[in-house]
């Protein structure tokens, strides 16, 4: 397998890790019965790491599909390359650095890491126009 496509599995693991992350969080705030019932009732308020996480969750998704994708079309088109797998280590990186830059608040830097991860699909994207042989 390439190392696009490892990395593409790796972020898989950093989606599923995003799913439990929010959900361990939220569960220390409402408590195991909660947890456990039918939820028909608003919980407590949602603590600040715990929105935070769920907004860094919502936020992979927006370009997770896209870098699935991008991967998956350099890979059968045969269009990897060093551009690509830059891009894909770059978009990976950012993308498990943005997770604890986002919970902890800290900021132009969880924004700065967004952009860095966007240049690397950018590049992966560029790589399949074909203008960089």
């Amino acid at each position: 397998m390439s190392t696009e496509l490892n990395l593409a599995v790796v972020m898989l693991i950093v989606a599923i890790i995003q799913v439990l992350l929010p959900a361990f969080f939220r569960n220390g705030e409402t408590g195991l019965d909660y947890n456990a019932g039918a939820r028909d009732e608003a919980g407590p308020p949602v603590g600040i790491i715990t929105a935070r996480l769920q907004r860094a969750q919502r936020n992979l998704y927006e370009t997770l599909p896209l870098f699935l994708a991008a991967v998956l079309i350099a890979h059968i088109a045969g269009r990897e390359s060093g551009l690509t797998t830059a891009g894909a280590w770059i978009y990976v990186i950012g993308r498990i650095f943005y997770i604890p830059a986002y919970a902890f608040g800290i900021p132009y830097v969880r924004s700065l890491i967004w952009v860095v991860s966007l240049a690397g699909l950018g590049m992966i994207i560029f790589a399949l126009t074909g203008l960089f042989v």
